[in-house]
């Protein structure tokens, strides 16, 4: 074995690290790019479609629909919702200690190889037979890659990107932000979760003779929405709606369990 350096796992067992590799281990990780979406479809438009919702929006026992002149429009709001993707892979090649049964003849005393002698002893096998091997202690070398690429929203959760279409993207995305008070994604956001999904260690390395995290694709997309919010003037109840400020489609409605077609 090569000279090494010793750190602690999380487990605080002692792990050895080949000099051959840099400490902790080798990164690359690529810059995040932003990205913000042209709004593409005219508010009146989105008051347009909000009006031929009226009728749906407040239903009782499901059937009866509210009459279009009892819900009204109270606002509409333009906002932008954040998709982060990204993508890498961690590698690890390590070595564990292992021991072996060899199975030798009954009267087998030693076992001799090149490079070392065995005493042979009595052991239990997996049928708690009593056989006679020669017990060889020694470590195996292991080879780990994982890969993965995530799609998240802006709490780290899975999202499916169905939702997020193609689109021009402004050409003063930092202007945007700063105009609709845009929070931004943390810087390490993507990187923390990455991490935690792939680079994990096995638990039974002995020492690690090369390490790698690597980060191929950084991006978050910056895509427009219309929040409209609508009243029913007779029981005060409230829905709110979200359409795609790309397509024009139906997103989502708030406040209910109920997720209504595109428009």
């Amino acid at each position: 074995m090569t000279e090494a350096g010793i750190i602690c796992d999380e487990n605080e067992n002692a792990i050895v690290i080949s000099s051959e590799a840099k400490l902790p281990f080798d990164e690359k990780i690529i810059p995040r790019k932003t990205i913000v979406y042209e709004t593409l479809v005219d508010p009146a438009v989105i008051k347009i479609a909000g009006e031929n919702l009226k009728d749906e929006l407040f239903t009782k026992y499901g059937i009866f629909r509210a009459a279009p002149n009892e819900v009204s429009i109270t606002s509409i709001e333009k906002f932008y919702e954040p998709y982060i993707t990204v993508s890498g892979k961690y590698f690890i090649d390590y070595y564990r200690k292992n021991t072996w049964n060899l199975k030798v003849e009954n009267g087998v005393s030693e076992v001799a190889f090149p490079f070392a002698v065995y005493k042979t002893k009595q052991v239990s096998d997996s049928l708690s037979k009593i056989r006679t091997a020669a017990t060889i202690e020694g470590e195996e070398r292991l080879l780990k890659e994982i890969q993965a690429s995530l799609a998240l929203d802006e709490s780290g959760k899975d999202v499916s990107l169905k939702w997020l279409p193609s689109a021009p993207s402004e050409k003063n995305p930092e202007e945007i932000m700063e105009n609709f008070h845009i929070k931004a994604i943390p810087p390490n956001f993507d990187l923390s979760i990455l991490r935690t999904r792939i680079q994990k260690r096995p638990a039974n390395i002995s020492w690690i003779a090369y390490e790698n995290f690597e980060v191929t694709e950084r991006l978050v997309v910056y895509t427009p929405r219309f929040r409209v919010q609508f009243k029913h003037a007779k029981t005060g109840k409230q829905r709110v709606v979200e359409f795609d400020g790309v397509t024009g489609k139906l997103i989502r409605l708030r406040d209910s369990r109920v997720v209504l077609s595109s428009v």
